[in-house]
C-alpha cells in the first residue's frame, strides 16, 4: 500500500516523555502531565503508553463514526466507543492489538455494522494502524 502523505497540516502537537514507561509524560501545551506506571498495576495504577492509545484511538475513531454518520444523516452524538488494547509478546518481541467497539442506541445492527466499517476507513489511526497491528472493529 503506497504511503499516504499529509498534504495539509491542519494541527500539530507534541508530547514527551522521560524515563519510560516509570517516567512521566508531558504535552507541549502541558495539557497532559502525567506519571507513568507499569501496565496492569493495581497497587498503584499510572497511565502507561497502552492506556493513552486506547483513549486517543477510541476518540479519534468516535469521531469518525459521527462524521459518516452526519453524511449519511443519523445522529449518533450518543453513542460510545471503546477501545481496548492489548499488549503482549509477538514473534519478533513486543506488539499491540485494539478490539474496538462501538455502541450506537437506536440504530439497526447492519446499519451500525455499516458505520463502523465506514468510519474503520476514515479514522486516522485505523489508516496509522491498517497493516501493521491487529486492530477489530464492531458494533456491540
Amino acid at each position: 500500500m503506497p504511503l499516504e502523505e499529509v498534504t495539509e497540516v491542519v494541527y500539530t502537537t507534541a508530547a514527551t516523555a522521560k524515563g519510560g514507561r516509570e517516567g512521566r509524560v508531558t504535552s507541549e501545551d502541558q495539557v497532559i502531565d502525567l506519571p507513568l506506571g507499569k501496565p496492569g498495576s493495581t497497587s498503584d495504577p499510572k497511565a502507561n503508553p497502552e492506556t493513552l492509545f486506547a483513549a486517543g484511538y477510541a476518540s479519534c475513531f468516535s469521531g469518525a463514526l459521527n462524521a459518516v454518520a452526519k453524511a449519511d444523516g443519523l445522529d449518533v452524538s450518543e453513542s460510545t466507543v471503546t477501545a481496548k488494547v492489548s499488549f503482549g509478546k509477538t514473534d519478533s518481541g513486543f506488539g499491540l492489538a485494539v478490539d474496538l467497539v462501538a455502541d450506537i442506541p437506536g440504530v439497526e445492527e447492519d446499519v451500525a455494522r455499516e458505520l463502523v466499517e465506514k468510519a474503520h476507513q476514515m479514522c486516522p489511526y485505523s489508516k496509522a494502524t491498517r497493516g501493521n497491528i491487529a486492530v477489530s472493529a464492531n458494533p456491540s
